[in-house]
């Protein structure tokens, strides 16, 4: 058996580490501006940061063998708290979504984000791959279950979040083209079904993002605002704290949903490139860990958990340059907010247990 390093007893990938605690960074400076330069802010940001990075170092210990065996139990534990919401949640911007736990505010659909891709995992680890039909259809229902819980709160955009992390374990597992493109035709058949079913606000968001300037003070608004300090910002940007979209208060939701915008107006494409540059870095390691996994288990929850965070960060650029619908979806380590920041740790923590839970074999 050979030595290990350091960081592989302590179960840390370091150019993982580094490359999140710099984002997390870049955060930080970002909201300092974006939620005019209030320290409070930036203090409390910091210890959800602190939080969670604890967490995933409290993660990264657990094996994936053992994560394994507790993702069954996990899935069902978010399924009963999604169930909990329904009858007893608390009410926030018109949707039902958070349970009050006395100390904090919990929002269950953050828990599937993770319990998902882990039962997923799980019940296609130690099983003939690429799975046949009957296990597809299972599979089906056990993303369908907790997608519609969610959406029934309503919530479109983490129950879309959800909906990718489960598909993207279908899709590793070796799911036949021919039943992925039977899947994109039965679902581009379906449109007019969920635009019935669809609430209104959200039929709005579809009519928005195709025509904004229908409505440039009101349902258009975010986006017009949005467009304009992309645009503004240039080839260099604007300058720290120089952002005048932001600063004068044109931006709505500039610290959260669309803290994306101040980052562009502010440093220009070359910032753009370079963050991008740090999340593309991010999205390949995960890949790189998990492809390297020992297990199918590690291979099938790692790619998952990657898949989700790179749907994290093009849904929420989408909808900020206007190319997708508003749905509410945090850019990741980026916007100010708690539970979201936790929960893409935690996921980091299991990737690293992948990775460093390995066997070190002597020749």
């Amino acid at each position: 058996m050979e030595d290990r390093s350091l960081s592989q007893r302590l179960h840390l990938d370091i150019p993982l580490l580094f490359a999140l605690i710099l984002l997390c960074g870049v955060g930080l400076i970002v909201l300092y501006s974006a939620g005019g330069q209030d320290m409070g802010l930036i203090y409390r940001q910091a210890a959800r940061m602190g939080l969670a990075l604890f967490l995933m170092f409290l993660i990264a210990q657990i094996s994936p063998a053992r994560l394994a065996r507790m993702s069954l139990w996990i899935y069902l534990l978010g399924l009963c708290l999604l169930g909990l919401v329904m009858f007893s949640g608390e009410i926030g911007k018109g949707a039902q979504r958070w349970l009050d736990l006395g100390i904090v505010r919990f929002q269950p659909s953050e828990l599937m984000k993770l319990a998902l891709p882990m039962v997923l995992a799980w019940f296609f680890a130690d099983r003939h791959l690429p799975p046949h039909l009957g296990r597809i259809f299972i599979a089906v229902v056990i993303i369908a279950i907790p997608v519609l819980l969610i959406a029934k709160q309503p919530d479109l955009g983490t129950s879309l979040l959800v909906a990718a992390a489960g598909l993207s374990i279908l899709f590793v597992a070796g799911v036949s083209w021919r039943l992925i493109v039977g899947f994109l035709l039965t679902a581009a058949l379906s449109t007019p079904v969920l635009w019935y079913v669809m609430h209104d606000y959200q039929r709005q968001r579809v009519l928005t993002l195709l025509d904004p300037e229908k409505d440039p003070l009101g349902a258009g608004y975010h986006i017009i605002q949005s467009k304009i300090a992309i645009g503004s910002g240039g080839l260099y940007g604007k300058g720290w704290l120089n952002g005048t979209q932001s600063h004068l208060e044109f931006l709505p939701e500039r610290s959260t949903d669309f803290i994306f915008a101040v980052f562009c107006e502010e440093f220009g494409l070359m910032g753009v490139i370079i963050l991008i540059s740090i999340y593309m870095f991010i999205i390949v390691r995960g890949m790189y860990i998990s492809l390297n996994a020992q297990h199918t288990f590690g291979r099938l929850l790692g790619a998952g958990l990657t898949f989700t965070f790179f749907v994290y960060v093009f849904v929420n650029m989408g909808m900020v340059i206007g190319q997708l619908p508003v749905v509410g979806v945090p850019l990741p380590l980026i916007s100010h907010g708690g539970t979201s920041v936790v929960t893409l740790m935690i996921g980091f923590g299991i990737l690293m247990a992948i990775h460093t839970h390995r066997r070190f074999l002597s020749f």
